[in-house]
């Protein structure tokens, strides 16, 4: 099971791995996205309504991310 992936070395990961931690933190963090009342002293005044919407505000986010990760080097 674990040579399913291919291994890389230590330290290493990929650009698409790092944006999608990034994602996660900022939308665990700041609610983004989410139904009803914001959090973390975020107060969203488009409230998302629907699964489909909340799915689509989080591949923008990943976009975003991966665009911001792949931009340092």
């Amino acid at each position: 099971m674990a040579d399913e992936f291919p291994q890389s070395p230590t330290g290493s990961r990929r650009n698409e791995d790092i944006a999608l931690d990034l994602m996660k933190f900022i939308a665990s963090t700041t609610g983004y996205g989410r139904t009803g009342a914001g959090s973390a002293g975020f107060q969203g005044s488009a409230a998302t309504s629907k699964p489909e919407d909340y799915a689509t505000h989080l591949l923008e986010l990943y976009g975003r991310c991966l665009s911001a990760v792949q931009g340092r080097k």
